[in-house]
Parts: C-alpha cells; structure tokens; sequence
C-alpha cells in the first residue's frame, strides 16, 4: 500500500517495503507566482490608466473642436459683444486693455469701406475664403515672389475669436473651414461689426471706437476719410503703425484705400 511520510523538508513516497523515491514540490502555475501577479496587476493598472488619460483628452479635444461651432451661433444676436482670445490673454496676465462695443450703424461709413478695400476688397463676394486670391498667392509663391497673406475678413474674425496669433500652417488648417463655417452661419454684416469691435488697433486697444478716440481723440462716427484710411491701413501690423504719425510708407497705402474707398460701390453693398 502506498504511504506518504514527511521527513523535514522533502516529501517521500514509498511504493514497496524498502523502497523510497523523493517527491519534488511542484511549482505554482506560470501567472500564479506572487511576483508575477504583482507585475500583471501593474500592467493592467496601467493600461487602465492610459486608456483614461487616453478618453479625457478626446473628450477635450472634442469640447475645443465644438466649441467655435457652438459659439459661432451663439454670437448670432446683435446684443452679445464676443471678445478675441488676445484680450482674454490681457485679462489672464492682469494688463488689462480697452474696448467699446459700437454698433456697426453707428459707425462711419466710410471707415467701413476703407477697412474693407484695405483688407477684403471681395468681403461682400465670397463666402469665406477668397479662392482666386489664394490660388493668387499660391502661384506667385511657386513663382519666387515673395509670399502675401490672403486673410479674408472672416479668417481674420474667426483667427482673433477662436485661435491664436502668430503664423503656422496648423492654424491656417483649422482657420479656413472655420471661416467657412462662420460666413455660411452669420451675415456679412454682423461678421463686420463683430471684426470691427474685436480687431487690435494699438497696445491693447481693440476696436475701432477705442482706437478713434486713442488715436484721434474723436468717436468713429466723426472720423474724416483720412483718418478712416490710416486707420485701416494700421490693420496688419498695429504694433508697428501709428495712425496719428504715420511714416511716408504708411501715408502713401492710404492715399490708395482713400481713393479706393470713395469707389467702394458695388464692393460695399452687403454692410448697407
């Protein structure tokens, strides 16, 4: 009869009078060692942790992703005064800036057409994005020319509301079906008084009411063509122009938006 006896340590079997044979122990099955349970636990500690980290930055990128879709709409009423994300940077870094919201009718007309022949002059055409002044830059810059922006107005909304300055082909993707998406959802004429009251037009100045009265010491309702025209040519660069000493460069731009502004015309017509 088989008998099982403990000797120490080692386990014996004896199968016959006289006869023994040691039983080794056996070994705990591969995933049961308390080792190596203790390292599938990290793992799975960690793939769980990733997989979190993983969804919570979808869900943000998702939220930023919506977030210009849903303000965009939100902005549909004349009464909301939207601000630009360079003055929410004034704000965060406690500088601070100045602005008054001015309703687009109570605006100089023609500081309205000499902003637009100075930066869109196709605002009232296009629905967005200005193709044949892209595919324009495009060639010129395949050609050696030096390179030219072809911001439309709506870009240049869409960029100081949702994005960040600067250039980089990152924003330019993201600005452009913004753009679009902006221009299908409001009518030109507010995307105009929203542009107008959000644009910077000196250190921390934005707004064409603030800039009028910091520039010229008169409300945009009373600039003269003049006026009008070097502050519209102070757009692209407001850091570097000043309306109220402008160089000879600078007087010779507006010389031209003056008189392109007095032939606006038909290029006006979707802000009347």
């Amino acid at each position: 009869m088989t008998e099982l006896a403990r000797a120490g340590p080692r386990v014996y079997v004896r199968r016959a009078r006289g006869e023994s044979y040691p039983l080794k122990p056996s070994k705990p099955a591969r995933g049961n060692r308390p080792g190596e349970k203790k390292k599938t636990a990290r793992k799975q500690r960690t793939g769980l942790s990733l997989r979190r980290w993983a969804r919570r930055l979808l869900a943000v990128a998702g939220g930023l992703a919506v977030l210009p879709l849903a303000l965009t709409i939100a902005y549909l009423p004349a009464f909301v005064h939207p601000v630009s994300t360079l003055m929410l940077a004034d704000l965060v870094t406690l500088k601070g800036y100045s602005r008054q919201w001015v309703d687009i009718d109570d605006v100089s007309p023609v500081l309205l057409h000499s902003i637009i022949m100075s930066e869109d002059g196709q605002f009232c055409r296009h629905r967005g994005i200005d193709f044949g002044e892209l595919n324009a830059v495009i060639g010129g810059a395949l050609e050696g020319e030096p390179v030219r922006g072809a911001s439309t107005i709506s870009m240049q909304t869409v960029k100081n509301l949702f994005l960040w300055p600067g250039r980089s082909l990152l924003r330019k993707a993201i600005e452009a079906p913004l753009a679009l998406y902006f221009d299908l959802v409001l009518p030109k004429k507010r995307i105009m008084e929203i542009y107008i009251n959000i644009v910077e037009l000196g250190p921390r100045i934005y707004g064409v009411e603030a800039a009028a009265q910091y520039h010229f010491g008169v409300s945009s309702a009373k600039l003269s063509r003049r006026q009008a025209a070097l502050l519209a040519v102070t757009l692209p660069n407001p850091a570097a122009r000043n309306p109220a000493r402008p160089g000879k460069g600078m007087s010779r731009v507006a010389s031209v938006v003056e008189r392109r502004a007095r032939a606006a015309g038909a290029y006006v017509t979707c802000i009347e």
